[in-house]
């Protein structure tokens, strides 16, 4: 049954843009929707058929946490970093989520990559399906960067599914709202890149494909379409469906894309220029859309809109990705910068108010999306500190649902090479060089030493740009500003436990790579026990499924 409307529901889909029968799409399009898809379905109700004692799982609200690059050695360091901030020792102290009582694996891969990228990733998670590297939402039949390919391969998203089940929708990301984590929950994209149309090849936009930022604004749009093509596939009398109004809550980064390129647009005290050459002012089209919204730009006017209660909410604090949580405590404590950006909690908490008005319930995807960028910027203290600011927003979430109709579930969409090594001593800083107990296990305070002599730190890259210390410099970015600085490198007077200490590298490239080793998956409240085991990583969207009866729900509405 789950198969069929699956089926049904994508091959609707699919006649936006192109007028294919079932049949004929189904011929087209063995790969995923079978090789990936079913499997994984099948895998989801098997696991739910052993454990019937549990009962069906119902979940009201789905959150879906993502800690772009969170790998398990992140995890750990993370968990040693908090608990000596605390003045723990920290390996015994726990995040959040650890103490969740489901844990699973997830493999990583994209179909056509070994270690895969964030758009191939999110795209498993989020529709179930797994994809290439690179592409948003779509199939592997598509080609990067071919937008002709992209037409009748897109994929339905949690998201989508959720706003046509009449379920309120909910993105928070601390980078760009339109990079490829939260982009795949609205967007189909042959190319993860184009997040503006400026970023588009004349070719591509003449064939159709539509920049990222726009299909944000036009989500509803498409939505309708496809409930309209899917109505006329059936011979059901259905026009649009109001609960299709597009996210009801977006908030992150990526001002620029949004904005015409030609000037400079005010934002309170926040001067912005856009990047788009088509002129539009997608923020002034989304306010003139919602007239009942509230569009927020700082810390402050997040919290005066939360609490006016409008119908939408759309804040976007950067003009690129957000700061790194270290940078924004110290933007905040400056009192020359007047646009202070929210935390990740404080995201997270706005969103969970806004979105739990629905009675049907609400889809939220958090994204802490500065993790992955501070590992590829050689940078551990902001990579651990964004860590931990997930954990905290974790921990905002659990307080503000119930585990009786909340699902939430903590992953990473892939790791990096991010190593944790050389036998500290138990307690020794997580960040600094490596002190050894002796032979007998006594505690010691001298540095271990390499083959030749010089210290090491506990934590460090396999490749990236290598050592270099910026001295309280939270902006783990203007590491690429400095050349690259590989292997073994003397430190024995630097600072390492400094926030502008980036670790040693061993093999030099523009930024560190992504690594391809299972990640970790967390998960408390309905449905969550079907995380545990080893899974694929499209299987977390059919567990989200399962519990939260998604395709369900939207064939439901669309029957109505």
């Amino acid at each position: 049954m789950a198969r069929k409307l699956f089926y049904r529901l994508i091959s609707a889909y699919l006649l936006i843009q192109s007028p294919l029968l079932w049949a004929d799409w189904l011929d087209q399009y063995p790969d995923s929707a079978q090789l990936w898809y079913q499997p994984a379905a099948d895998k989801v109700a098997a696991r739910a058929a052993d454990h019937e004692n549990l009962g069906r799982a119902k979940a009201k609200n789905i959150i879906l946490f993502v800690g772009d690059g969170m790998g398990v050695s992140t995890i750990t360091a993370a968990r040693i970093f908090a608990g000596q901030q605390k003045g723990l020792q920290g390996e015994e102290y726990e995040l959040s989520f650890d103490r969740f009582p489901y844990t699973g694996l997830s493999r990583t891969y994209n179909t056509n990559m070994q270690t895969p990228d964030s758009a191939g990733t999110m795209t498993a998670l989020v529709t179930g399906v797994k994809s290439k590297a690179g592409v948003l939402s779509v199939n592997d039949k598509t080609l990067r960067q071919n937008c002709a390919s992209q037409k009748g391969n897109e994929l339905l998203s949690a998201l989508a599914l959720a706003e046509i089940a009449g379920k309120s929708t909910g993105i928070v990301s601390t980078a760009r709202v339109t990079h490829a984590t939260p982009a795949a929950t609205y967007a189909h994209s042959v190319e993860r890149n184009w997040e503006n149309d400026s970023e588009m090849p004349a070719e591509a936009s003449a064939q159709g494909c539509e920049d990222i930022a726009s299909q944000l604004i036009g989500f509803d749009l498409r939505l309708n379409q496809y409930v309209s093509a899917h109505a006329q596939n059936r011979k059901i009398k259905k026009g649009t469906l109001k609960s299709i109004d597009g996210p009801d809550v977006v908030l992150g980064g990526g001002l620029r894309n949004f904005l015409p390129g030609d000037k400079t647009v005010s934002f309170g005290d926040v001067q912005v220029k856009g990047k788009r050459k088509d002129g539009r002012n997608l923020i002034a089209e989304w306010q003139q859309k919602y007239p009942n919204g509230k569009f927020v730009s700082s810390s402050a006017g997040l919290k005066q809109a939360v609490a006016a209660r409008p119908e939408k909410l759309f804040g976007l604090f950067s003009e690129s990705h957000m700061a790194y949580d270290a940078r924004r405590k110290q933007m905040s404590e400056d009192s020359a910068v007047q646009a202070k950006q929210p935390s990740l909690v404080e995201m997270t908490e706005a969103a969970i108010e806004m979105l739990a008005q629905n009675n049907k319930g609400f889809f939220l995807m958090v994204e802490a999306g500065r993790i992955d960028h501070a590992h590829h910027a050689g940078n551990a203290f902001n990579a651990l500190s964004d860590t931990v600011a997930l954990s905290d927003a974790v921990a905002a979430a659990v307080r503000k649902t119930s585990k009786q109709d909340t699902l939430i579930i903590v992953t990473a969409d892939h790791s990096h090479v991010f190593t944790i090594a050389g036998y500290p001593q138990r307690g020794n800083p997580i960040l600094g060089k490596v002190i050894s107990p002796d032979d007998s296990g006594l505690p010691q305070t001298k540095f271990s030493l390499d083959a030749n002599g010089n210290p090491y730190t506990t934590l460090g890259y396999m490749n990236g740009r290598g050592m270099a210390f910026n001295p309280g410099n939270a902006d783990a970015d203007k590491r690429y500003n400095q050349p690259i600085n590989t292997g073994r490198q003397n430190i024995l007077s630097i600072a390492t436990e400094d926030m502008g200490y980036h670790q040693e590298a061993l093999v030099g490239m523009g930024s560190e790579t992504h690594g391809g080793e299972d990640v970790a998956i967390y998960g408390v409240g309905p449905g969550a026990y079907l995380l545990s085991g080893s899974h694929e990583q499209n299987v977390i969207f059919h567990v989200m499924n399962y519990a939260g009866a998604l395709v369900s729900g939207a064939e439901q509405a669309l029957e109505k």
